[in-house]
């Protein structure tokens, strides 16, 4: 770590503290002296057991295949999230047959419980929680926004991510945050048992080497959609000097499990042009196997896609993508449109464990706005149906949604399975209809197919509210 050290003392080390506009000068004059050393190092995948092979485009979409060590993952895919080494309710058999091809873990969590060197000794996250397929790991920086500035403004997963879409139910909670950024590290309270840690771009690597995911992502430093334009300029330029503080670390470290890992540089930059555009030039130049896009997306769907109009044309074409958080229908298809391919969301999970469950139309054939259902309505008490006609899901094969519901109001947890399992498999189909309207030529047409009506559905129903009697 004293490499690390070394460079945030002789690189940009005012770290714009001076300076009486520093979002401009950034912007302007692009990246830190050692970002630009940065760039001269080959991009060229780090792992022998990684790869991307493009098979079918259609306009920015893409098709392809993700190589790792522990399987080939077909693109456009969703990754099913799995905080603990878990996909709550629902075991790795049941994951797989629903057609999830790869996880995501959160480093984090598992650093404080139950230690990265337990997994480690345990041969790995894979052996340990008996997943043969890959797994993808956070950096941790989504955990220091969430319990730093995710707090103190009332934003993440915890309240709406996108604020200006309605109040979230973490709104109400906005406080004191329980980290503080530093140039050099984070040091946050732990939320399990309160102790005082340390997280470094060499300790985010460090740890994901002992859990042994097949991709890691570079530690960054993420924003809330109310930090103004000049902290997000000066939080960009932290995550860009911490990407080349995490490259190295990765580059002078071995993987420990007897297979090769992958690095992706994580692109930040706000909802804001200039800065998330020279987030993407900076860290897209990098080294890395692959790349994400992470952070604030703004407080509306259309302004993330504007995000995304304005960041994935700075990245290179040939390496994968990855979109942090984001797996609801309507932006899966906008995001695939314009050249991302990997997506990881807790919403189909969480959603399910709470009643939710994803269709596509409602009882009479009428569109749902939200492509969801709440089985605990009372309408299903006696409905003999599955949740989806047509799902071949073992939940709609087995199970009515009467049924369904009588577990979710008892607080059965094999309801929460059953309805997790139908979810992913919504998701599985859908991914699956998506590369096989790329290799078509035919992206433009499903997805119409699939978002007009919602969208239709959705402008009724408001139109509908507005003209009840208050």
């Amino acid at each position: 770590m004293g490499g690390g050290e070394a460079v945030d003392e002789r690189v940009h080390a005012s770290a714009f503290r001076n300076e009486a506009a520093p979002w401009t000068a950034f912007v302007a004059r692009g990246p830190p002296p050692a970002v630009q050393a940065a760039l001269a190092w080959a991009a060229m995948s780090t792992s022998a057991d990684f790869g991307f092979e493009i098979l079918a485009r259609d306009g920015a979409a893409r098709r392809g295949l993700l190589r790792t060590a522990h399987g080939t993952v077909e693109t456009p895919a969703f990754v099913a999230v799995a905080t603990q080494g878990s996909v709550k309710s629902v075991a790795p058999t049941s994951v797989r047959e629903a057609g999830t091809q790869i996880l995501f873990a959160n480093t984090y969590h598992l650093y404080l419980r139950p230690g990265a060197e337990t997994v480690a000794r345990h041969g790995g996250l894979h052996r340990f929680m008996n997943w043969d397929g890959p797994i993808l790991t956070d950096s941790g920086g989504f955990q220091v926004f969430s319990l730093g500035a995710g707090l103190e403004h009332g934003v993440g997963k915890v309240a709406s991510i996108f604020p200006g879409e309605g109040a979230g139910p973490g709104a109400a909670r906005a406080g004191q945050g329980m980290v503080r950024v530093e140039e050099e590290r984070v040091v946050f309270t732990s939320h399990v048992d309160g102790r005082r840690h340390v997280f470094t771009p060499e300790i985010s690597v460090q740890v994901q080497r002992a859990l042994g995911a097949d991709v890691a992502l570079a530690f960054d430093e993420c924003t809330s959609p109310l930090h103004d334009e000049r902290y997000t300029a000066q939080s960009a330029a932290r995550t860009h000097r911490w990407a080349e503080r995490s490259l190295r670390a990765f580059r002078e470290s071995e993987p420990r499990h007897g297979y090769g890992q992958a690095l992706y540089g994580v692109v930040q930059g706000g909802a804001y042009e200039r800065v998330r555009a020279a987030s993407a030039g900076v860290i897209g130049a990098m080294g890395f196997d692959g790349f994400a896009v992470g952070g604030n997306l703004g407080d509306t769907r259309e302004t993330m896609y504007r995000v995304l109009d304005w960041t994935v044309p700075e990245l290179p074409d040939g390496p994968p993508r990855h979109l942090l958080g984001i797996g609801d229908v309507a932006s899966v298809f906008e995001a695939v449109a314009r050249g991302l391919d990997t997506f990881d969301s807790v919403a189909p999970t969480r959603n399910a464990r709470n009643g939710g469950v994803l269709a596509r139309v409602d009882d009479d054939g009428t569109p749902l706005p939200t492509f969801r259902l709440n089985l605990k309505n009372a309408r299903f008490a006696d409905d003999l149906r599955p949740i989806e006609q047509g799902c071949d899901c073992d939940t709609c094969r087995h199970h009515s949604r009467a049924y369904l519901r009588h577990l979710l109001k008892a607080n059965e947890q094999l309801g929460q399975q059953l309805a997790t399992i139908h979810n992913l498999r919504f998701m599985a189909r859908l991914m699956e209809e998506i590369r096989d309207a790329i290799a078509a030529g035919r992206l433009d047409a499903v997805r119409d197919a699939w978002l007009e009506p919602a969208r239709e559905a959705a402008a009724r129903t408001v139109t509908a509210g507005a003209g009840r009697p208050s």
